[in-house]
């Protein structure tokens, strides 16, 4: 059974005839180029420059040869521009890291080194404005700068929260034409964060691809704002909506269903322990919002629409199926109140559950290959049960995870398979 038709049946919970997977579809979903390189050394695939998917966190390209080792179901159509606001495809050239490794980067990737030796990323890669995001010396990937004017409460403006989210150009257009029909021809299943759809998150990716930032960009003071200025907050996603169903219309004209995941919104509700805010707050200030935009999709196309949102969010799960999501991600199975067979018997008929496979916080990265193999076995036992489940770690997997670790993920989802499966194979 190929990976499309595993992938559809899964996505409408029924079970495949193997686990559903996904690593390098989304940047939610991703390996740290570092991680990629030590895959390829591990099977012989030979050095060359892996190819940087995402700069921000510096995810990198998880390629064909990978992509068959593996058996991953799912690839990613990726936008024109990244969150720098420069175009992440090619022409390329080679940038060497400062952990020492060479990675193939866009052409308007351009840094400078601070006086730490910190390195420095600038919006749409000008190298004449102040710098919007920075990797420390013995970093791995890089932190947002937060560039907040002073904040005059009665000039506040909600367009300026809107900078990032305007009508979909033509060019974008034309883009997305190409880039779906490339991803739909491999035969996957194929994930889209579609540019000025991703409702709820502008805000908080604080205006790094902005040469000049205005209205409200410090995370904290965003979150805040839902609180002191929730009438403000919500005039930002009201036109929000409208702009993203304007482009949902216009991308859906040039892609049609070679698309199957759309995703939109990557708002996180939880910390480790609890929620940022209550359920009755989600349901007043977010809820109306996505289900508008939910409704559009499944009213018009065929697509499935996918909601990451780290923490302890299992007060939320009903309230993100009410609002119309298909999926949820990244299943943080190790936060407070997240047991896998809690949420599968209570919320798995309902919504998919896209991660959650192996925990990124301590046992990927510290445990042992034992535990890891432990841990996967677990998980793909509860999850993959009558579908609706498509494996991937916590979030993206790291820089300096053991190859070893990773190795016994990857096994582990096939010896699942091996024995889960072998009466439907024969």
């Amino acid at each position: 059974m190929e990976s499309k038709e595993l992938f559809k049946k899964t996505i409408n919970h029924k079970e495949p005839m193997r686990v559903v997977t996904d690593f390098g579809a989304t940047a939610v979903t991703g390996i740290h180029v570092l991680s990629i390189e030590k895959l390829r050394d591990y099977y012989g695939l030979g050095r060359k420059p892996v190819r940087v998917t995402e700069p921000f966190q510096m995810l990198g390209e998880v390629d064909w040869e990978l992509l068959d080792i593996l058996d991953i179901d799912v690839v990613g159509a990726w936008g024109r521009n990244n969150m720098f606001g420069f175009n992440n495809h090619a022409p390329y050239k080679e940038f060497k890291t400062p952990w020492g490794q060479v990675v193939s980067v866009p052409s308007n990737f351009n840094t400078t080194k601070d006086l730490n030796g910190d390195i420095l990323m600038y919006p749409e890669g000008d190298l004449s404005v102040p710098p919007s995001a920075r990797m420390p010396e013995s970093g791995y990937f890089f932190d947002a700068i937060i560039r907040q004017e002073p904040i005059v409460e009665e000039e506040l403006d909600p367009n300026n929260n809107l900078e990032e989210f305007g009508l979909i150009s033509d060019a974008d257009l034309q883009h997305w034409e190409k880039e779906a029909g490339r991803a739909a021809g491999t035969g996957k299943a194929v994930v889209a964060a579609l540019g000025g759809t991703a409702l709820g998150d502008i805000a908080l990716v604080p205006g790094m691809q902005l040469k000049r930032s205005k209205g409200i960009r410090d995370v904290a003071e965003w979150y805040m704002s839902t609180v002191m200025r929730p009438d403000y907050i919500m005039k930002v996603f009201e036109q929000q909506v409208e702009i993203a169903i304007e482009n949902l219309k216009k991308i859906y004209e040039v892609v049609g269903n070679k698309i199957d995941v759309v995703f939109i919104c990557g708002t996180d509700f939880g910390t480790q322990d609890s929620t940022f805010c209550a359920p009755e707050q989600f349901d007043k200030m977010w809820l109306p919002y996505y289900k508008k935009v939910n409704d559009w999709i499944h009213t018009n196309t065929q697509w499935k629409t996918f909601k990451h949102s780290c923490g302890a969010v299992e007060s939320f799960m009903s309230h993100f199926i009410a609002a119309g999501f298909d999926i949820i991600n990244p299943v943080q199975i190790n936060a407070a109140g997240m047991d896998p067979k809690h949420l599968k018997d209570t919320y798995g008929k309902d919504i998919v559950f896209w991660g959650g496979g192996v925990d990124t916080q301590k046992i990927l990265p510290f445990g042992s290959p034992e535990q890891v193999r432990e841990q996967v076995l677990r998980t793909c036992e509860i999850f993959a049960k009558d579908g609706g489940f498509v494996f991937n770690s916590v979030h993206n997997i790291q820089a300096n995870v053991p190859i070893e670790n990773i190795m016994a993920m990857f096994n582990a989802i096939k010896e699942f398979n091996g024995k889960k499966y072998k009466n439907e194979k024969e």
